[in-house]
């Protein structure tokens, strides 16, 4: 077997006991037979991946009580209070975490608003906040398993820097080394949308859907795919910038130093800006929502007109996304998805119109404005996935 080879068959092995993992952390407790019908394995490979996960203690088997007649089978449940974990989410105007056991079960949370976001300010706050995590939970600087970080961006989750994000004006950001630094904790680091994917996948409308896409509307327009059962993010970590996607040449200049990218037609920026353009006074996205949602005035109609605009580009966007991925569903998420009564029937009208063939009747639209904690409770499940996978 040639080493690249041996590589593949580790890799595969990883991403399947990762996989029986996260099964019974969903639907357990569960038997072998039913871990291996949920996957579409066959029983001897569940058995073939279990002993790793038996041994080190993150699974635990035992007998439960037959039903009828025959003998007890014995079922596989999560050992939750093997470790704990970390969970980050770094955002522009503040710093979100959360602790959990190795069920994800959130144990205490917390978030801190910061001045900017400068890597220095940013890292800072989040080392600050994993200790502070840390010290509400009891005994939990001796079982602290690592920590998981989200940021937005082109994130190298194999070195665990931030090569660029837009949003936060970062480039060439090491983010695991001085948190790793700073905590003494091992740290993986991945996209902030990638984060939530694995949330979605693990607790929320992924559960049971092997192609998905999380869209996340706000400051920016994010994505993050899980494609035939597998988290995608390229042959870099670059892939589901949805956001930076060119829609019109002519169009306005996006964060990013292009123009006309979904993210400078479909953020809040490009409401703001529409907003302006027509003469109303509005410097944040909540008193755009406001004046969408308060009929009788000229800004009324001006705001509606805003988020009509916005949600026809973002319909445009999701065309383009169905028809290269022929995705089972779309998740809109981030701060931005409360305002869907506003943009989504547009989004809607636009994806009908420019999806080719049955690419959006195939595709299910579902609206989830999620917390910031859920973010954080998808990056520590990156280290709980990580662990189960591969370092164990």
């Amino acid at each position: 077997m040639t080493p690249s080879k041996i590589r593949f068959s580790e890799l595969v092995s990883e991403q399947t006991r990762a996989e029986i993992f996260a099964t019974v952390l969903t639907a357990g407790p569960m038997s072998r037979t039913q871990v291996a019908q949920r996957l579409g394995l066959v029983p001897s490979s569940v058995t073939r991946m279990l002993p790793p996960l038996l041994e080190h203690d993150y699974l635990r088997e035992s007998d439960s009580a037959p039903q009828g007649r025959g003998r007890p089978q014995k079922m596989l449940e999560v050992n939750a209070d093997k470790h704990l974990v970390v969970g980050m989410k770094i955002g522009p105007a503040q710093v979100s975490g959360v602790i959990t056991d190795m069920a994800a079960r959130v144990l205490a949370r917390a978030e801190e608003r910061i001045p900017d976001c400068t890597p220095e300010t940013a890292l800072s706050a989040a080392a600050s906040l994993t200790g502070r995590l840390l010290s509400e939970v009891s005994g939990a600087a001796d079982r602290v398993l690592g920590l998981g970080v989200g940021v937005s961006g082109h994130v190298d989750s194999a070195s665990g820097m931030c090569r660029y994000s837009a949003l936060l004006d970062w480039n060439k950001v090491d983010v695991a080394g001085p948190l790793q630094q700073a905590t003494g904790l091992p740290v993986v680091v991945n996209n902030d949308v990638n984060t939530l994917v694995v949330a979605e996948r693990w607790f929320g409308e992924g559960r049971d859907t092997d192609s998905f896409a999380v869209v996340t509307v706000g400051p920016g327009i994010g994505c993050g795919l899980f494609l035939d059962g597998t988290l995608f993010s390229g042959a870099t970590g670059l892939a589901g910038e949805l956001g930076h996607m060119p829609l019109d040449p002519a169009g306005p200049m996006c964060s990013c130093g292009r123009r006309g990218c979904l993210e400078a037609l479909a953020g809040d920026r490009a409401v703001l800006r529409h907003l302006q353009d027509g003469g109303v006074d509005c410097t944040s996205i909540a008193h755009a929502m406001d004046l969408a949602r308060s009929p009788g005035t000229s800004a009324h109609i001006v705001a509606r007109s805003a988020f009509t605009e916005a949600g026809t580009a973002l319909g445009r966007g999701l065309a383009g996304l169905c028809n290269l991925l022929n995705l089972q569903k779309i998740i809109i998420a981030g701060e931005g998805a409360v305002a869907y009564d506003l943009f989504g029937p547009a989004m809607t009208a636009a994806l009908d119109a420019h999806a080719f063939s049955t690419a959006a009747r195939d595709c299910h639209i579902h609206v989830d404005p999620v917390r910031h904690d859920l973010w954080a409770r998808g990056a520590a499940c990156l280290v709980i996935s990580d662990a189960v996978g591969a370092a164990i």
